[in-house]
């Protein structure tokens, strides 16, 4: 798949020295968590944008425990104490490598919070769409263990990112490659911004 050109220039600043790290002297991005909601997109846009930039993604969706995720396949939604183990994994996954995208939904300020403070320079991108487009989504999805009845209580426990927090809020109700670009696009803009 050919790079689009905000992606290729986002590549050719984010030169990396030998072991994938990034040059210390450079304040580049390079561990993106994408979050959202249920439905929002996340794990599609993720795993498109690593693509483009040949970064790894992450599907934090993998990262639940058993627990957890029979607990949503129930209905019941996760508490504060199921999330910490999860968050602390996501968390790790991003620091053991190079650059990486997660797809992780971090809906409240202080879960973002436990990312960021285990991931130095994390940028969150939320993905914003409209509750019918999100049910929809729900809907639609076959062999997920999220049910679309869990979406309320989703939408009740979003915090959408606030002052002092490191990120940008995207409308992601749109087709999948227009997403990516702008996403890029943006990110690039961002990098240069630092």
């Amino acid at each position: 798949m050919p790079f689009d050109p905000a992606a290729e220039e986002l590549l050719e600043r984010m030169k990396v020295s030998a072991g994938g790290q990034l040059p210390p002297e450079r304040g580049i991005i390079g561990r993106v968590v994408i979050m959202g909601v249920s439905g929002s997109g996340k794990t599609a846009v993720g795993s498109a944008l690593a693509t483009r930039l040949g970064w790894r993604f992450i599907d934090a969706d993998d990262l639940h425990p058993p627990a957890n995720i029979a607990k949503m396949s129930s209905g019941v939604p996760l508490t504060d104490q199921d999330r910490g183990p999860w968050l602390a994994a996501v968390a790790r996954h991003l620091t053991s490598g190079r650059d990486a995208i997660a797809a992780c939904s971090a809906l409240k300020r202080a879960y973002r919070n436990t990312i960021a403070e285990a991931v130095p320079g994390v940028f969150f991108v939320h993905l914003a769409v409209p509750t019918a487009t999100l049910a929809a989504r729900m809907r639609a999805r076959e062999d997920h263990f999220m049910p679309a009845s869990l979406l309320d209580s989703q939408l009740s426990t979003l915090e959408p990112l606030g002052p002092g927090e490191s990120g940008i809020t995207i409308d992601a109700a749109r087709e999948l490659d227009s997403v990516v670009v702008e996403l890029a696009e943006r990110l690039a803009a961002t990098d240069s911004d630092r």
